[in-house]
This record gives C-alpha cells, sequence and structure tokens, in this order.
C-alpha cells in the first residue's frame, strides 16, 4: 500500500485539529451562542452561560487559532464573529442539528 499524498495528509491533520477543539463542552456551548448572534462580545458569553469572562476568553482564543471565529475589538470590548468558510459551515450544520 502506498502512502497517503501529503495533501490528504494535510487535510486529516486539520480536521482532526478543527474537531478536537470543538470537542469541549465549554466550546460548544459558546459556539451555539456565536451561532444565534452575528457579534457577540466576551461579556455576552460570560454572563449568558454563567461562566467567568477569562474562561470564555480562553476558549474564544481557542476557536480562533484555529479558524472557527475572528476577533474584533469594540473600544474596551473583544466581540466575535463565525469566521465562514466552506469547512466552518459544515462544522456549524453538524453542531447545529446534533446540539439540542
Amino acid at each position: 500500500m502506498s502512502p497517503a499524498p501529503p495533501s490528504l495528509k494535510k487535510d486529516s491533520v486539520a480536521l482532526a485539529t478543527l474537531l478536537h477543539t470543538v470537542g469541549d463542552p465549554h466550546r460548544l456551548a459558546i459556539l451555539c451562542s456565536i451561532f444565534s448572534r452575528p457579534n457577540v462580545c466576551v461579556s455576552d458569553i460570560a454572563k449568558r452561560l454563567h461562566v467567568p469572562i477569562a474562561t470564555v476568553s480562553h476558549h474564544l482564543r481557542v476557536l480562533a487559532r484555529v479558524g472557527i471565529v475572528k476577533a474584533q475589538r469594540e473600544g474596551k470590548e473583544v466581540c466575535y464573529m463565525f469566521n465562514v468558510t466552506s469547512r466552518t459551515r459544515d462544522l456549524k450544520k453538524f453542531i447545529c442539528k446534533y446540539k439540542k
């Protein structure tokens, strides 16, 4: 059997990283908050989920590092929005279908 082409390996690693990143209950809840509103600030998510701001901020930075969300500063607040790509759009469909 011949080894997989490098592009397949790269895509597999990227997908595994994406799935690993969203495999945390806090991150799933945070993503659902972001899915329901186009631009949401860290403090709003923290209030909505009853989670400390530092915890929400940490998880959002992790989600941003893999490209699921993107940050935008609004004065003293940092707000996040869903970063729409073909891969993240599919991820959103999957999460919204099974998350209740």
